[in-house]
């Protein structure tokens, strides 16, 4: 066993747990059996048909074991596939755990997910995602959380040896280095990705050389010795407590069966999997325990027998309970959290901001930022994060001063890391924070995306309703054109994220939507985009009451009133809409409606069926590409539901199919929505 003593009760902050003893022979034997005796199990059944797929640990069970027992019941764990062992030495019980395994009735993540893709809080575990090392900056998060409670609590975050090359990874070990934050990176390195040997894949060997880039310790472990694994984590875990930073383990293990069992190893040398079956982490383990005198050879067949036994009762327990059932309401109802009470926090909801009393005229941006800093006022927990948002104030210069009035613990500078960013957003939120991520400019998204549609819209609907999980991130949005900033600063990209389940996405055109709807983003239990586009900041003004307030997701506002067509659009569109509107009632003509949507997701069917009620002639604006916008979704919907109202055809308005030009006059005479506004409104009055 290692020389390095155990964590101690002493060693963490009054009433942590402490981490179990390390010396408990016994009690490290029973949790490597566990996992070995629930593998066995699992491959017999799979031979047998009566389960179709496993992904098989076996032979690795001293690194999952070993990271968790070096480790306190309250240290975060962010386990992959391969990790059975940190489950059962975390003792998760038995019986939902084998109905997660088989997806029966009873599991964890009610079949919304498979296997070890789910978070049990209650054990301060984060289940994974397919995507390789996209949980390594959410143990960022919660590291991050740690550090501002001051918890004294670790994340412990694995990885396979493939993963390293994924770009979380080394946007995750920078972060960590960079903030100082109490994280250990565990490289599960087990020889294969699939079929491609690691050395094929991986240029480093070893892989722990990595941690030098990085400024933080790195060791190679041999990970099939249960002693090696307990003494390098609990020295990572014991300078992380005292604030030192993360460090990087890479575990050297060897994975001797398939990827998952049904592909089988024929790609592996038989030669190579003999050499490791000699290094089998339990059979070394047990040799050891026989010879100190720990165990006797019948005292081990007598544990393995007993463990066995229950083993297989709860597997055939499991394999006899119903599948999983459910309704459409149930499901539609598990995507998204409530919404936060009508009176907290933050301020109270209104159905539109008070007209006259305290108010003041001001820009778009001016109530951005005042949205902002009553969020930071109003709750702690809020923490704002984003490249170069501290002293410069972001590029736009939403948070200048937020640094000197909240200090940088919560108004933080980031690497130029949008995934690694938005993905420590999701480890705060797991922890009860409210963090704000500013993206530079929306377009940057991209490098972001699949910690947004991947992570942040599916946790909550795949395993945080069993546990009141809420995903309360803001991915704050500067967005769209007009400024004549080329094709990668001026994209308008909300419709890609209308389609993923699980996001809100809110987009307003006044100063006084903005500081209602940002309080209300701030405030709602989940992830919410909020769209904010850039030419508005400073060429839009209007009165905003001062005191903090909340306006609804979802309610649209009838932006201006008319009754022989109906115009339904948001963002910069409102203002073009009501532009036209005026040229078209001068002189007695046409009374158009202006429906302002404030929100996509969801968005105000209602509204929009009322006034067609009134005018039955709509268009549809935005000033994205027109093919794929949100324009024909609302449409669709329309003719589904409105058809009878309808005395003319939907028209559709969006910019050209094209990338956005940087020349402005090929911009606005080509590209724009707005240049087609008026033929099309003309036509649909027409028809």
């Amino acid at each position: 066993m290692p020389a390095s003593a155990p964590q101690t009760a002493s060693d963490a902050p009054a009433g942590a747990p402490p981490a179990r003893p390390a010396r408990d022979l016994e009690g490290l034997h029973r949790a490597l059996l566990v996992p070995r005796l629930i593998e066995e199990k699992m491959l017999r059944l799979i031979r047998r048909g009566r389960i179709s797929k496993w992904f098989s640990g076996y032979g690795q069970e001293a690194v999952a074991v070993g990271c968790a027992w070096a480790l306190r019941e309250d240290d975060w764990l962010l386990p992959m596939h391969r990790n059975l062992g940190l489950w059962t030495t975390r003792g998760v019980e038995l019986r939902p755990l084998f109905c997660q395994l088989m997806g029966k009735e009873g599991g964890f993540t009610k079949g919304r997910d498979r296997t070890f893709h789910f978070g049990l809080p209650a054990k301060s575990i984060v289940g994974m995602i397919s995507h390789m090392a996209a949980m390594l900056p959410v143990a960022d998060g919660l590291g991050l959380a740690a550090k501002l409670r001051e918890t004294g609590r670790v994340a412990c975050a694995f990885v396979g040896d493939g993963g390293t090359r994924e770009g979380d990874f080394h946007e995750a070990l920078n972060l960590a280095s960079v903030w100082d934050l109490p994280v250990v990176f565990v490289v599960e390195n087990n020889g294969y990705g699939l079929s491609t040997p690691t050395a094929e894949a991986v240029a480093p060997d070893p892989i722990a050389d990595a941690a030098d880039g990085y400024a933080m310790p790195g060791r190679t472990i041999d990970g099939n010795d249960l002693g090696s694994v307990l003494g390098a984590v609990e020295g990572a875990v014991a300078r992380a407590r005292r604030g030192e930073g993360p460090a990087l383990l890479e575990m050297k293990t060897f994975r001797v069966r398939g990827h998952e069992e049904a592909s089988g190893t024929a790609y592996v040398p038989d030669a190579l999997i003999e050499e490791w079956k000699e290094k089998d982490p339990v059979e070394r383990f047990e040799e050891r325990l026989l010879a100190e005198g720990v165990l006797s050879e019948d005292a081990i067949q007598s544990r393995r027998a007993e463990i066995a036994k229950e083993v297989g009762a709860v597997a055939e327990w499991a394999l006899d309970q119903p599948a999983v059932e459910s309704t459409v309401g149930e499901e539609r109802a598990a995507v998204f959290a409530p919404p936060a009470p009508a009176d907290a926090p933050f301020a109270p909801r209104v159905e539109q901001p008070a007209e006259g009393g305290d108010a003041s005229e001001e820009r778009f941006i001016d109530a951005i930022s005042s949205a902002l800093r009553a969020g930071m006022q109003a709750d702690e927990r809020t923490v704002l994060m984003g490249q170069d948002i501290a002293a410069y104030g972001g590029v736009f210069k939403v948070t200048e001063g937020f640094a000197d009035e909240f200090g940088t613990a919560r108004v933080r500078n980031t690497p130029i890391i949008e995934s690694g960013a938005i993905g420590a957003a999701l480890g705060l939120a797991v922890e009860g924070f409210r963090p704000v991520v500013e993206l530079q400019y929306a377009d940057f998204v991209s490098c972001g995306f699949n910690q947004t549609v991947n992570n942040l819209a599916t946790t909550r609907y795949r395993w945080g309703e069993a546990h009141d999980t809420t995903v309360n991130v803001t991915l704050r949005m500067p967005y769209g054109g007009g400024l004549g900033a080329g094709p990668f600063h001026s994209q308008s990209m909300e419709a890609l994220f209308c389609h993923v389940p699980g996001l809100k996405v809110v987009v307003p055109s006044t100063p006084a939507d903005a500081k209602g709807l940002l309080l209300e983003s701030l405030a709602d239990p989940n992830p919410v985009l909020f769209f904010e586009q850039k030419k508005l900041y400073r060429s839009v003004k209007g009165e905003v009451p001062e005191a903090p307030y909340r306006l609804p997701l979802g309610e649209a506002h009838v932006a201006r009133k008319g009754a022989d067509a109906t115009v339904v659009t948001y963002g910069v569109g409102v203002h073009w809409a009501l532009d036209e509107a005026e040229r078209l009632a001068e002189n007695d003509g046409p009374q158009i409606e202006v429906i302002d949507l404030r929100t996509l997701v969801p968005w105000d069917r209602a509204a929009v069926l009322r006034s067609l009620e009134k005018t039955n002639r709509l268009l549809v604006l935005h000033e994205a590409p027109r093919t794929g916008g949100f324009g024909a979704e609302l449409t669709a919907e329309v003719a589904e539901e409105g058809f009878t109202l309808l005395d003319a055809p939907p028209a559709r308005v969006g910019a050209e199919d094209l990338p956005v030009p940087f020349s402005k006059n090929l911009e606005d005479e080509i590209y724009s929505a707005q240049s087609k506004l008026h033929g099309a409104l003309d036509r649909l009055l027409a028809f």
